[in-house]
């Protein structure tokens, strides 16, 4: 160690990454609950970090959050991480601050595509790993095959041969229990705690040099603004002191250290002083963005920014166009919107926003549709109306060629369903690459597959499955375009004509198909209604009512059954969608519709790309 660094001894700094549902966040529900850092009559539940209403929804970590414990007079302070690949921008952005990680792989699962990416970046940063196979309770445990398969994992992504020396932690996660032996007693996550201390080294740095911090993640508050979060790279931090915020460009801008804080359980602690190695969060640089440095005014020298790897899917954003625009949202204007999405900008760092030829459509890339769709659900939250496209893989021109972005995707089900997920896979270009079978009914199968092949697979295959499957993918690389993904969606049943849904309409328009609207509905013209038994687009009447003859009343069709409507949720309405059409987003309702709204204009658009049929014959057929 260079005679200038001085370990902080007091202090460990660790980012706990995983695959999804391996259970990172249930993980650190114990190690919080074992430091006594709670009252004895408080309760606190599960999954106490997933603060976020869509977290606690959808029971997946989507933000990095700090935390901290302290165990024999040592801080821990833990960063907890996404384990889905969607939201994998998360994790690359804090592994700066951390000198060790915990790797979590679930006894029965093993070293899934995800594992493998996080362990990579953690490995390239130079932290030092401790393996946790958590859920050693599972029916079906295979905690000695996995502990291989991770050491096979290991020999694949070491940058150095001394990180080949991992200590390996058995853990169940839910029941707060860690051991160093499969044979150990169950007691407490005491063999955790120990690991930690023992194994991830104390940070070093500069305590003597300037002032040195990196922005890691932003936070605001009603009261102080924005707040940047991060570790001191070099130096101490100290309230009142100035500082310059070193842009991408160069350029300085002066400012004050206001208000000081570190993490302490669930809670933030002001201080007045922080040593070079801490994890701090503090109020007073204004206009800071992720990766960008915050430096004494006498020295003000750079720190290497954070690199994130590119988005592969992209959406249009744009202004709800649709009659129905204005009815129940509060924020719905281009400026508004550009606003919302700049401001997502500053935290949401895998994220990017374009400009558009239209000044009221913008286009947003991410990770994945689950990425986006996160985006589109909070804003409709936060009572935004706008309109979004069919999600497409971002292609790009490498050395002459158009490429286009590949993924490996690993499907979990049961035998009865290989034949019908195969089927679909090979229509979509996927390429069987491994496949495993356990014997017990269980199967696993790896393909390799262009992203715009996964546009939509999800909802297929969590109908084909009934729920019995599991899937995950993760970008590989850029590949030549090569081959067409077949059409596997039947026509839209689309309105005619504006108006209220009947039941006499919609019992007429279910012969063509299933229908989306119940009596009672308002539709628009332009607006899909349901889905065609054909692969054609069939314009429909669903506001048509009987009407009164000599022979019987109006109401004589009141005791019609009609089949239950087909609710679409929002990741559903992205697949569902094709590449004319568009999804109305807003607080209150999710509604499908073609991008040309009339028939007439429709059709017209149609002939001029060289359809022959006549308008007869469409009106005719419906």
């Amino acid at each position: 160690m260079p005679e200038n660094l001085t370990p902080q001894s007091n202090l460990r700094n660790i980012a706990i990454i995983a695959h999804v549902d391996h259970g990172k966040t249930t993980l650190v529900d114990a190690m919080l609950k074992q430091s006594h850092i709670f009252r004895e009559n408080e309760h606190v539940g599960e999954l106490i970090m997933d603060s976020n209403a869509l977290e606690k929804e959808r029971g997946i970590t989507i933000l990095a959050k700090n935390t901290s414990i302290t165990y024999r007079g040592i801080k821990i302070n833990i960063i907890d991480t996404p384990g889905h690949a969607d939201f994998s921008g998360e994790v690359e952005r804090v592994l700066n601050m951390a000198d060790g990680c915990l790797l979590l792989v679930d006894a029965f699962d093993g070293p899934m595509p995800q594992t493998r990416f996080v362990l990579k970046k953690a490995l390239a940063k130079g932290l030092k790993p401790i393996v946790v196979i958590n859920k050693i309770d599972r029916p079906m445990a295979r905690p000695e095959e996995v502990l291989k398969l991770i050491q096979d994992l290991f020999l694949d992504l070491v940058t150095d041969a001394d990180q080949l020396d991992f200590p390996v932690i058995y853990a169940i996660g839910k029941q707060g229990i860690a051991i160093n032996n499969l044979s150990d007693p169950h007691q407490s996550m005491e063999p955790l705690f120990e690991a930690i201390v023992k194994h991830i080294p104390a940070p070093s740095a500069d305590v003597n040099a300037p002032f040195q911090f990196l922005v890691a993640a932003l936070e605001y508050d009603n009261h102080l603004g924005q707040i940047v979060v991060g570790r001191v790279v070099r130096g101490k931090a100290v309230q009142g002191m100035r500082v310059v915020r070193i842009e991408a460009s160069g350029e300085t801008t002066p400012y004050t250290i206001e208000r000081m804080y570190v993490f302490q359980g669930l809670d933030r602690k002001e201080i007045l002083e922080a040593p070079a190695g801490e994890i701090i969060s503090f109020a007073g640089v204004k206009k800071a963005y992720i990766g960008e440095t915050v430096a004494a005014t006498e020295t003000p020298e750079v720190l290497p920014g954070i690199p994130i790897e590119e988005p592969t899917v992209k959406m249009s954003f744009g202004v709800n166009t649709s009659p129905f625009a204005g009815k129940d949202a509060k924020w719905g204007t281009s400026r508004q919107l550009r606003e919302r999405l700049n401001r997502e900008l500053l935290t949401n760092v895998s994220l990017r926003v374009e400009e558009t030829d239209s000044a009221d459509t913008f286009m947003v890339a991410g990770r994945g549709e689950l990425h986006l769709s996160i985006l589109i659900e909070t804003m409709r939250r936060e009572g935004f109306e706008f309109e979004v496209s069919k999600p497409e893989a971002i292609t790009k021109m490498i050395s002459g060629k158009w490429m286009e972005p590949y993924e490996q995707l690993i499907v979990d089900t049961i035998e009865d369903f290989i034949g019908a997920v195969s089927e679909n896979l090979s229509s979509r270009l996927a390429q069987m690459t491994n496949m495993y079978n356990d014997g017990s009914g269980n199967v696993r199968m790896e393909y390799k597959i262009p992203t715009r092949g996964l546009v939509g697979f999800r909802t297929y295959f969590l109908q084909v499955t009934r729920g019995r499957g599991v899937m995950n993918s993760l970008f590989l690389d850029y590949e030549p375009i090569k081959g067409e993904v077949r059409q596997t969606r039947g026509g839209a049943l689309v309105a005619h004509e504006p108006g209220i849904a009947v039941a006499f309409g919609i019992n007429a328009v279910q012969l063509r198909g299933s229908t989306f609207v119940e009596p009672g509905t308002p539709v628009y013209e332009g607006m899909i209604v349901g889905l065609h038994a054909r692969e054609k687009d069939l314009v429909v009447n669903i506001c048509k009512e009987k009407k009164l003859t000599n022979m019987r009343s109006s109401t004589s069709d009141v005791g019609v059954r009609l089949t239950p409507a087909v609710k679409f949720s929002l990741e559903e309405c992205l697949d569902f969608i094709e590449r004319d059409e568009l999804l109305e987003v807003t607080p209150k309702n999710l509604r499908m519709r073609k991008k040309i709204l009339s028939f007439d204009d429709r059709y017209r658009h149609g002939k001029s790309s060289g359809s022959k049929e006549s308008k007869e014959e469409v009106l005719n057929e419906a």
